[in-house]
């Protein structure tokens, strides 16, 4: 198991370093744009051209300006806005990411534990008039576009029914940091977990029930009870430890997508200063250094996501951690 992570981990090394080039050549190497022309203002003079590319190693050849950007990026840390003169890119990020990351495990908490309790009933309640009924609600609730759902929320809660008993606790749109006031903290995200929530807990029931319903048909399952193991003890050792290796990678993935930013449109609709909402920004502006560090930031917790999978894999299945020492 041990030699298993170490490998999965060295990959995930080379596969950032890949993915390193492949973004800087993407944004810095595209014929036209030229970054110092936006950061001269109007009209610039060929030398103040000169002189914002020479302070910016843009004038030198593409494998030197990607050490430097990479030094400055990871190492000296001070790789500075090309749009914002003098804004740092990697405290914009670290200040942005606890806002995701608040956001999308407050989230993540609601819709395992619901779905889970969901698919769950509906896998074991499977022939009866309660499967039909929560698949619908699931397909509902995944129908529903998250921004659609945040903007209704927002009406609901801020206007009109903010002076009721129901939302008159729910603060104005904004983030405080949870050192500063838990509770505050909590106010602000509450609406904004179940809004997001909302979109996943149907999909996740419904990959968890037919992932289930295959798994009863599996040979282990019939031995299992032929051997007279309880039903309850079935469903957890056997049916339901099976099913969570798919419910996993899924989760995994998406986890790993919306801490890369996948939670812009929650985050605009109700005002959180996250990573995503930093993106946004930096890509309507062309700010290059923000949108490469944003991007490695995202492709950084995609790939540690998928590492995690696989390792959690071989740990659920054995099978899998055999066939990759093989």
């Amino acid at each position: 198991m041990t030699a298993f992570v170490i490998r999965r981990l060295l990959s995930t090394v080379l596969v950032l370093f890949a993915i390193s080039v492949l973004v800087f050549v993407i944004f810095f190497a595209i014929p036209g744009v030229d970054p110092s022309r936006q950061m001269a203002g109007r009209n610039p003079t060929p030398e103040t051209i000169a002189a914002i590319k020479h302070e910016f190693g843009l004038d030198q050849p593409l494998p030197v300006q990607y050490v430097l950007v990479m030094k400055h990026l990871l190492i000296t840390r001070d790789l500075q806005s090309y749009s914002n003169r003098g804004v740092k890119v990697v405290p914009e990020i670290v200040r942005a990411t606890p806002v995701t990351f608040s956001l999308i495990i407050g989230a993540a908490i609601i819709w395992v534990v619901v779905s889970v309790i969901v698919g769950v009933a509906a896998a074991v309640l499977r022939g009866t008039l309660w499967d039909p009924l929560l698949m619908s609600l699931a397909l509902i609730g995944i129908a529903m576009p998250v921004f659609w759902v945040g903007e209704v929320a927002n009406l609901l809660t801020q206007d009109r029914w903010h002076d009721t008993f129901l939302f008159s606790w729910v603060p104005p749109l904004g983030y405080t940091p949870l050192t500063e006031d838990p509770v505050l903290w909590f106010k602000h995200l509450v609406i904004p977990w179940i809004t997001l929530a909302l979109l996943y807990i149907g999909l996740y029931a419904r990959v968890l029930r037919s992932a289930m319903i295959e798994s009863e048909a599996q040979d282990f399952v019939r031995t299992a009870r032929a051997k007279g193991i309880s039903e309850q003890r079935v469903l957890g050792r056997h049916t339901l430890r099976v099913s969570m290796i798919t419910y996993v990678s899924l989760f995994g993935l998406d986890f790993g997508a919306l801490a890369a930013g996948s939670a812009l449109l929650t985050e605009v609709v109700f005002g959180l200063p996250g990573v995503g909402r930093l993106t946004y920004r930096s890509l309507a502006n062309l700010d290059l250094p923000v949108i490469m560090a944003t991007v490695l930031y995202g492709a950084f917790f995609i790939v540690i996501a998928n590492a995690l999978v696989d390792i959690l894999y071989a740990r659920l299945d054995p099978r899998i951690r055999e066939a990759a020492s093989a």
